[in-house]
């Protein structure tokens, strides 16, 4: 921008890119965490919306003319980013949910850590499988597909002209189900395993009375739950691969729906 030639209509494109990537990534994980200092968030704002603008901008025109119609617009704004941010949490959510299935099988349901991320209370083993996630996550490069998400944006949904719409809600619901499902898929081979662990301690009791079944339980049940969830890191590592895979086109179709 040339500072002696001053273009209106270049200063309001510019704060419509900045409006954009600031409210999408001030919300989106992993770029937005209350882990990250917010000055340094502010930073990487001015610095992507600055490199950004030259190749995915709005015109000038498209700049409210009226304050209500700011905050419209910047409403619409956080509504985007809160829905690219939600499909990202579906997965870990998923996961963190078939943790505590783990531990409760597992007998670690009163063993808790504090999450960093939301300050709940959560089984260990339930952010074990987080953290590993996570990392798998960011191994697979799902950040860039948030990215991308972020750049579809500006094709797709124009400033000010978010429209809810039936399908977009229809989307979210599905995606929310998939919690549930995707949460079985990762505690079911560690309860699979516990519950024929728990079948053959009743038969032994069974069998022999005298033996303490009680005692003998719980350092086994441990041990069966640790050696299965290494066997889970390949299974979990491709139920994630699968969800960034299709975590592109699930953008672009709940893009285009808000479009």
């Amino acid at each position: 921008m040339d500072l002696f030639n001053f273009d209106p209509n270049a200063t309001f494109s510019f704060f419509l890119t900045l409006f954009r990537i600031s409210l999408i990534l001030f919300v989106l994980p992993f770029f937005g965490g209350n882990s990250i200092p917010t000055t340094v968030k502010g930073a990487l704002c001015l610095v992507m919306a600055y490199a950004l603008w030259p190749k995915l901008s709005f015109p000038g025109v498209m700049f409210p003319g009226s304050p209500w119609n700011i905050l419209l617009m910047l409403a619409g704004e956080l509504m985007i980013g809160l829905t690219l941010s939600l499909i990202v949490r579906f997965l870990f959510a998923a996961v963190q949910m078939g943790g505590q299935l783990v531990g409760f099988q597992m007998g670690f349901a009163m063993i808790n850590v504090v999450d960093p991320l939301t300050g709940a209370s959560v089984v260990i083993t339930s952010h074990f499988l987080y953290m590993t996630t996570l990392l798998t996550f960011l191994s697979l490069n799902g950040h860039l597909y948030l990215l991308q998400g972020l750049a579809d944006s500006f094709a797709l949904v124009p400033p000010g002209g978010l429209f809810i719409s039936g399908v977009l809600g229809e989307g979210m619901i599905s995606l929310a189900g998939q919690i549930f499902v995707l949460a079985i898929k990762v505690a079911a081979p560690v309860t699979a395993a516990l519950f024929l662990v728990d079948l053959a301690l009743a038969l032994v009791g069974r069998a022999a009375p005298q033996m303490h079944v009680l005692i003998l339980g719980f350092p086994l049940k441990i041990g069966v739950g640790f050696f299965f969830m290494g066997i889970l890191f390949t299974t979990l590592a491709r139920h994630v691969g699968d969800f960034i895979i299709n975590m592109g086109p699930t953008f672009h179709q709940l893009l285009r729906s808000m479009g």
